[in-house]
């Protein structure tokens, strides 16, 4: 029954509580609030209070659960601020796909299914990443790109993501977060299949001129028509990579924004760490995992394989990259029907107890902030977040961690390549596997760590600053780690006084015609390094014991020649000189332990950011943090790297024809200045930034003190 309004005259009458339902109230930093946002009045008389209950708030229950509902529905049309609570229980609904809702696939409606469904996601578009950079670089060497298709090819993912970074968090996190994994998921595949269709249609793995690779007179070799088109469907496939490259960065967006918070809302809080880092270390082996799957598909030297397999084998390495592209396409319209069937919010959530968020001043500010539907409601919003400086801070910190894992990945299968004398299968091999790895472990780590210990974000904060300096003393010791340099031919060796620095062609190979778009070295009995048995002067070779040994070379004078069964003596074996180095893995272990500190501070940011905005703009933050990462990080990342690569290189792939291809040597010494040197500077920005945030994060903490204490004197003076 409902009380006469008449009846309310005094203030110290009080209704039945059985025939009473007060308004849910959410303890914010300014008081007490109650579910339509509005304070609740109270009177302050000497030491009583008295509470005055408004009358048309006592309806039967069912009446004001709708309500609520009505007003904390993130898709109403009137709604023109996004509550600030956690979602409400009738956002919670089972497991499936409209009305199709089976009691026995319950048991998935859960936040473990849900991570492990968003783990196969971020594994497929990592293997995607992996296997995408290391077919970008056969394209560079086998299609000789130019360096506005080189840009393009390399930026084409960071710039779709960036165009929609913004308006995925501003819209998707309205509606059912899910439902956008899924379609994301249905993307990271069509890209997939966009990616693999080159190495399906046209023949980019392309024989190599056998002949080239011994001495032959130049009157005797073919000469190239350079009037005809070298790739005549280059165009194509530079269109279909980019096509695809965009559709991945499309589909990241809701994955590494939507996806966050979806996990984040999900689980109280001192577990978040836990989860993240899990999320994140998936993708980082997925990327590993696309090095391992691509690496055996790079074209091999002509060292390692007899004619018969490099004329017979083309087809088959070509259809291995189409495999690779294609199972991390099914891998990725795996989860498309989970993400289908998850609910707007898990069950439970609403009852989840989340620790208090950093109250400060700034916080305040925006938590009461308007965030409506409208672009003049986001960007307002935008312009409020832009002001908060915890938050540029670590979107900066992003940034300079983006650039060196890019520095590595461009610069470490190069670096490992000519300082320890690896062919560039085994490079890249070795950098998946191993280093790769790293990665994943410190993303786990630094999460797990966190979370375990419940740290508060000014201890995250020196966490990062840690962590930070650790990899930075590690990279330092990593300068020390190097081998001898090999005597090269041309290179470092001028052949014996005849020849000139800088120059492969000497007077004693000057007949050969030898052409540098073929890289198959050899060493010399005289332990000098010779780029192919051309440049060599090699006349002739042989198969013993399934390798080839060289014959009669012009330019190798000096040495202990060794015979062969035919009591012929050998001039040259095939690949580098034995620099009886030992030092990669040391090497290793530095650079490994450096990956895993350095990583081990990405969850805490994300933490950081995510504690210190309220929860209606977590999304809008995240999509912040990876714009600005894009236009500071990844975008101007790969120019980057590779302009300095390229400073570096001592001697380029160019054909007959004049085009330049990819680098075959380079300055071992100044390489590995630049790598170290990159992210060294990564990391002391990474350190000096989060120490800013630290000074600005205790600032706003002792401006809120004072302010919480002189609202507490006014109080009392009344």
């Amino acid at each position: 029954m409902y009380q006469n309004p008449e009846q309310m005259h005094d203030s110290t009458v009080k209704a039945p509580v059985d025939n009473t339902v007060e308004a849910p109230m959410d303890m914010s930093p300014e008081g007490p609030v109650d579910i339509t946002g509005e304070a609740v009045v109270e009177e302050r008389n000497g030491s009583e209070q008295e509470s005055f209950r408004v009358v048309h708030y006592q309806k039967p229950l069912s009446t004001a659960m709708l309500d609520t509902t009505s007003l904390q529905n993130p898709a109403s049309e009137n709604s023109s601020q996004i509550s600030d609570t956690m979602p409400d229980a009738s956002l919670e609904g089972p497991f499936g796909v409209g009305p199709l809702v089976f009691p026995s696939l319950q048991c998935f409606n859960n936040i473990n299914f849900f991570l492990f469904t968003f783990c196969l996601l971020s594994l497929a578009q990592g293997t995607i990443f992996g296997l995408n950079d290391i077919s970008t670089g056969n394209y560079e060497r086998d299609l000789y790109l130019s360096h506005a298709e080189n840009v393009v090819l390399t930026s084409a993912y960071d710039l779709a993501s960036l165009l929609v970074a913004i308006f995925v968090a501003h819209y998707g996190c309205r509606g059912n977060r899910s439902k956008w994994l899924a379609a994301a998921a249905f993307l990271v595949g069509l890209g997939s299949i966009l990616l693999a269709v080159p190495y399906l249609k046209y023949e980019i793995v392309r024989p190599l001129e056998i002949n080239e690779e011994l001495c032959i007179d130049e009157e005797q070799r073919t000469m190239p028509n350079c009037e005809e088109n070298i790739v005549p469907f280059k165009s194509e496939i530079i269109s279909f990579s980019i096509i695809g490259q965009s559709l991945q960065g499309i589909a990241g967006m809701p994955m590494y924004i939507l996806g966050v918070t979806y996990i984040y809302d999900s689980i109280p809080t001192y577990m978040a760490g836990i989860y993240l880092g899990i999320a994140d270390a998936a993708q980082v082996l997925g990327y590993g995992l696309g090095f391992v799957v691509g690496s055996p598909n790079l074209r091999p030297s002509l060292n390692d394989s007899s004619e018969e397999e490099l004329s017979g084998n083309y087809l088959l390495w070509q259809f291995n990259w189409f495999v690779g592209f294609l199972s991390a396409t099914l891998l990725a319209w795996l989860t498309v029907f989970p993400f289908l069937c998850f609910p707007h919010s898990l069950p439970g959530t609403h009852k989840l107890k989340r620790k208090e968020n950093e109250s400060f001043l700034l916080y305040k500010k925006l938590k009461h902030m308007k965030y409506g539907y409208h672009l003049q409601d986001l960007f307002h919003a935008l312009w409020c977040l832009l002001k908060n400086p915890l938050l540029m801070c670590y979107s900066m910190c992003k940034a300079t961690e983006s650039l060196a894992l890019i520095g590595v990945s461009e610069f470490l299968p190069k670096y490992l390549e000519n300082q320890f004398l690896l062919s560039p299968s085994r490079a890249t091999l070795l950098t998946g596997i191993i280093l790769v790895p790293g990665g994943a472990i410190g993303n786990f780590l630094g999460g797990f760590i966190v979370s375990k210990l419940k740290m508060s974000c000014r201890s995250q904060m020196k966490f990062i600053i840690i962590t930070s300096i650790i990899s930075l003393l590690l990279l330092i010791l990593n300068i020390s780690v190097k081998c001898e340099r090999v005597k090269f031919a041309g290179i470092t060796d001028n052949y014996d006084g005849t020849g000139s620095f800088g120059n492969l062609t000497a007077p004693c190979n000057a007949h050969c015609g030898c052409s540098s778009s073929i890289y198959s070295s050899v060493c010399g009995r005289d332990d000098i390094e010779y780029f192919s048995p051309c440049f060599a002067g090699c006349l002739t070779s042989k198969k013993l014991y399934y390798e080839k040994t060289f014959y009669n070379c012009t330019c190798i004078k000096h040495g202990l020649a060794n015979a062969d069964s035919d009591a012929d003596p050998i001039d040259a074996i095939p690949g580098t000189c034995n620099t009886r180095c030992y030092a990669l893995p040391l090497f290793f272990a530095f650079f490994f332990s450096s990956i895993a500190f350095s990583s081990s501070a990405a969850i805490p940011i994300t933490l950081i950011i995510l504690r210190t905005l309220p929860p209606n703009l977590h999304s809008l933050g995240i999509a912040l943090t990876y714009t600005t990462l894009r236009l500071f990080g990844s975008i101007p990342g790969p120019l980057l790297f590779r302009f300095t690569a390229s400073s570096s290189c001592t001697y380029w792939d160019i054909n007959k024809c004049g085009l330049r291809g990819r680098c075959w040597i380079y300055n071992k010494l100044k390489m590995m200045s630049i790598l170290m040197g990159l992210c060294i500077f990564c990391k002391l920005t990474t350190t000096l930034l989060t120490l800013l945030a630290l000074f600005k994060y205790n600032v706003i903490k002792v401006g809120s003190e004072d302010t919480k204490k002189r609202k507490g004197a006014k109080t009392r003076i009344k």
